[in-house]
């Protein structure tokens, strides 16, 4: 990264996340210079720890918040179509128990449900009878199916850091503002490498502060201002156990604190469990799931399904908190979950974002830049509803996953079907060129090779284990312990020894050599 004191950039983004990263994304393609940092990886926090639904919100119309359903299942359409590789419908089951809500009422909801957006693509509501074969307890009998969508949250976020350099943006990982300082109406900041520590400058017109968890320290702290909305983080927790259901649909299921808990198929033979709702006043970064947490999850499991969880059940647990816009409500489940702008033009313009909804996140970008076009005269009009995002001209994941097999007949079909849901064509830039699984240098396990891994440092950012195995793919879940350690001394031999080497900004990516690449080891995945 080199310093850059005498270029202005139109608009700097603090924040990594899928706010952040979009709107550097929708800014970058209306023609505006964009820069964007963030103190960790890519949806290294919120981001990556939502329950990966792109969803209307059922539970929040109880709440009254129609205007925010109604955008979100708007979006659900935009956004089917945007990313057909990484997302995909998906039918929940909602099982009726009389004791919590009556029939009438749920039945209203899912109209309410189906009526409020356009919905062109899913199938609407019914009613349905359950018996044995969904694993329920035999007192459940009667629910409702409706429809929603699974997004790989993580990999949205990526997407659009993808997309957003492609248009020329410079994002820059890893890197965190120390401060931020207003000289001759432009914001003047400085930027810090978390690993090393080195230092450099950028200026913009306009700065985004979309900290998400830190939004409002970023406010009080680098930018000197005062905020004129507070943050309530609100922690959500997730359980990862052995499949419980064996077909493709998800439940949600309501709780006797009328709560809900999805209980979502997950990597083929995991099911995901969550999510929960407390107060969080701890630090942000070092957030994990509760026993408490994990005790309330299993026990609504439980009282719904025939197979019985216990804390021996879970695989892992992962744990992110919502910086939600306080509204100073009790509970902390009727807080709303929309999003709030605060622009601030005392001095050069400040837009801070509080709350949102990773499904409307583009609706998001769009009033932000909305807010600021008075301040950015050049910017061209809004462009990011009809455009794929990168890796997205797939038609749709059966057929491209057929056209990867009949391509590289070399892949297996576990490979194939996790490259056409993970990369879509994005994949074709470490396969192509190759012509046999041996070409593809060390298998780390799980279909992962070191062609996947050189692609993923040199052009999506990653840079350690963690960031491949849980964010870019979700292979820590197939992988042993010395086969992830493995991985991990290959990150850091490649690195010292330049074999691999990660751009700061993913722009100049430094290509590995089949020859070296078919060197490795071949151990079986």
């Amino acid at each position: 990264m080199s310093d850059r004191p005498d270029e202005v950039l139109d608009l700097f983004v603090i924040g990594g996340g899928i706010n952040g990263a979009g709107i550097a994304n929708d800014a970058a393609g209306r023609g505006l210079s964009v820069g964007l940092c963030e103190q960790g990886d890519l949806a290294g926090a919120t981001s990556s720890a939502s329950s990966k639904l792109i969803h209307g919100g059922l539970r929040y119309l109880e709440h009254h918040e129609y205007r925010l359903v109604r955008e979100a299942l708007r979006e659900r359409e935009v956004l089917m179509a945007k990313a057909p590789h990484i997302i995909w419908p998906l039918r929940f089951i909602l099982p009726h128990r009389p004791h919590l809500r009556p029939a009438w009422m749920l039945r209203a909801g899912l109209f309410l449900y189906d009526h409020l957006g356009k919905r062109k693509r899913l199938p609407g509501s019914r009613s349905i009878r359950l018996d044995h074969r969904q694993g329920l307890a035999p007192d459940i009998t009667h629910g409702f199916e409706y429809s929603d969508c699974w997004v790989d949250d993580a990999r949205l976020v990526t997407l659009n850091a993808i997309q957003a350099r492609n248009h020329g943006a410079e994002i820059l990982v890893r890197t965190r503002c120390i401060d931020a300082q207003e000289r001759d109406g432009l914001w003047e900041l400085t930027l810090e490498e978390t690993e090393g520590g080195a230092r450099l400058t950028r200026r913009c017109k306009t700065l985004v502060n979309a900290a998400g968890p830190w939004v409002e320290s970023v406010v009080r702290g680098q930018a000197h201002r005062h905020s004129r909305y507070g943050v309530r983080l609100i922690q959500g927790s997730h359980l990862i156990v052995p499949r419980l259901n064996h077909d493709e649909r998800a439940y949600i299921l309501q709780n006797t604190d009328k709560r809900i808990v999805f209980v979502l198929p997950y990597e083929e033979d995991f099911s995901l469990i969550g999510t929960t709702d407390r107060r969080y006043e701890g630090d942000p970064s070092g957030i994990e799931a509760s026993q408490e947490e994990i005790d309330y999850l299993l026990t609504a499991v439980n009282a719904h399904f025939r197979t019985q969880l216990s804390r021996e059940s879970v695989i892992r647990t992962f744990s992110g908190v919502r910086p939600l816009c306080d509204d100073e409500s009790a509970d902390p489940s009727a807080m709303t979950r929309d999003y709030t702008l605060d622009l601030d033009t005392h001095g050069a313009p400040l837009l801070s974002v509080f709350g949102g909804k990773i499904t409307t996140y583009r609706k998001l970008a769009e009033a932000a830049l909305e807010a600021l076009s008075p301040h950015l005269p050049k910017m061209r009009p809004d462009w990011t509803a009809e455009a794929l995002l990168p890796g997205g001209e797939i038609g749709d994941q059966a057929a491209f996953e057929t056209r990867l097999l009949a391509d590289y007949p070399y892949l297996d079909t576990g490979q194939a079907r996790r490259f056409a849901r993970t990369y879509g064509t994005l994949c074709r830039e470490f396969l192509d060129g190759r012509d046999s699984q041996a070409a593809l240098g060390e298998a780390f396990g799980a279909g992962l090779t070191a062609a996947e891994v050189d692609y993923l440092v040199e052009r999506e950012w990653a840079r350690s284990a963690e960031d491949i195995l849980w964010r870019r793919t979700k292979l820590a879940l197939r992988l042993t312990a010395s086969e992830q350690q493995r991985l991990a001394d290959y990150l850091e031999a490649a690195t010292a020894n330049g074999t691999t080497r990660p751009s700061p900004t993913g722009a100049s990516p430094r290509r590995t050599p089949p020859e070296r690449a078919a060197s490795g080891s071949s151990r079986g995945s």
